[in-house]
């Protein structure tokens, strides 16, 4: 109510100064090195699928302590590359979590199989081994867990799992440059991992995927699937099995290359921003942290992620989401629905089929009474805080920090302004 606080205490959205009074850092960074090395591209006439992509792909396979990396045009078709390269095949079963980008579930559409969805872990937003145990069939061939802003899902009760039932593994690592478990990087701690590269993620070319692996057999496939469906050796327009057309340009790789240079020293950065906030908000009843993760060394934070009880708060996530802009801070709600809830899946049982429209008619497939209600309830009370963000110095942290608690204590403020 007006009258209610201080001018410094009052909410921004009520009149009040903002605390994050400043501009955040912007994403992409970029500097010289991308400007010398697209000139150097541009400049040689050579444009196309050479050196630098390869030697990209050595490097970010190395980086994340994989053998052998592929690229490919998003992590969307690394996904869709992977999974045929594993042997996927129309009418199998693929579990995944509703909590995650579309891609993950569609991607196995696109070849023809079917998404089954099992819910999350409330504590790291993962998938849950044991929703996953449950939703297990005859028809189940492989799991695609996801590292939500770069956590690790369980992946050793999820590798037991698949052995149990002779499931693969394909890690959906598209938010874990660089996240270490145990020492072992995100994307090798499966049968193979993949990663995006679109603009809004930590390293980017704009566009971009890979896949990488230990399994050179795969990560031949996946070369041959990516590249036309050549193998190595073979004759210019010799084709031996199906492809796609799904090449990376050296331009891309150049940027991804100096954007590769600087991403240890940016995790380290996101880190110690982390766990400031960790530090900072705890013990608010409102905000709900999520789980440590102690056997992380090293985790990239696409987002900082935590949870609100609305019910403490006394305010929906959206009016809170409001006053937090108000004070500078761009936090949003995040994947705000369970894939399972959007049209391609929600309609899935309504024909005729449609390679677009309607890609699951007429295979039996119905998600209506689908529910997940760790995903449902993440979806309606997260907050993502995004990635460049956590590049700040430490005194805008804390600043961050303390709009949030500001928000917090004048929320009955909030609840009664509406």
């Amino acid at each position: 109510m007006p009258g209610q606080f201080s001018s410094s205490d009052r909410p921004a959205l009520l009149g009040g100064k903002a605390v994050c009074d400043f501009p955040w850092p912007v994403w992409p960074v970029h500097d010289q090195t991308e400007e010398s090395q697209l000139l150097e591209v541009l400049r040689s006439g050579q444009w196309w699928y050479g050196e630098k992509v390869r030697r990209f792909e050595r490097e970010f396979a190395a980086f994340q302590g994989a053998a052998y990396g592929v690229t490919c045009t998003n992590g969307t078709t690394a996904i869709e590359m992977g999974l045929r390269a594993l042997g996927i095949v129309a009418g199998d079963e693929v579990i995944v979590p509703p909590y995650t980008f579309i891609a993950t579930a569609t991607a196995a559409v696109t070849i023809g199989a079917v998404p089954v969805f099992a819910d999350i872990d409330p504590e790291t937003l993962c998938l849950d081994p044991d929703d996953a145990t449950r939703k297990i069939s005859s028809r189940s061939r492989a799991i695609i867990p996801v590292h939500v802003a770069g956590r690790i899902a369980d992946m050793a009760r999820i590798n037991e799992l698949a052995e149990a039932h002779n499931l693969t593994v394909l890690e959906d690592a598209a938010h874990a440059w660089g996240s270490q478990y145990d020492g072992r990087g995100a994307g090798t701690l499966g049968r193979c991992g993949t990663f995006s590269f679109q603009v809004s993620k930590n390293i980017t070319a704009g566009e971009g995927g890979i896949l990488i692996t230990d399994d050179k057999d795969l990560a031949d496939l996946c070369r041959s699937f990516s590249h036309c469906g050549r193998t190595e050796g073979s004759e210019w327009y010799d084709h031996y099995n199906l492809g796609s057309n799904l090449r990376i340009t050296e331009f891309q790789a150049a940027i991804l290359l100096a954007q590769l240079a600087r991403l240890e020293e940016q995790v380290a950065r996101r880190q110690l921003s982390a766990a400031l906030l960790d530090e900072t908000l705890s013990n608010i009843p409102a905000i709900r942290q999520l789980a440590p993760a102690p056997g992380m060394a090293r985790r990239s934070y696409h987002m900082y992620i935590f949870r609100l009880n609305q019910t403490e708060l006394g305010i929906s996530r959206g009016r809170f989401l409001e006053a937090l802009h108000a004070e500078g801070v761009p936090a949003s709600e995040g994947w705000y629905r369970p894939l399972y809830r959007n049209g391609v899946f929600a309609d899935a049982h309504i024909g005729p089929p449609h390679g677009i429209r309607s890609p699951l008619a007429g295979m039996g497939v119905d998600y209506r009474d689908v529910s997940c209600p760790v995903c449902e309830e993440v979806c309606s009370d997260a907050v993502w805080i995004p990635h460049n963000v956590l590049l700040a110095d430490e005194p805008q942290i804390l600043r961050l920090a303390e709009a949030i608690r500001k928000v917090v204590a004048n929320a009955p403020a909030l609840r009664q302004s509406t």
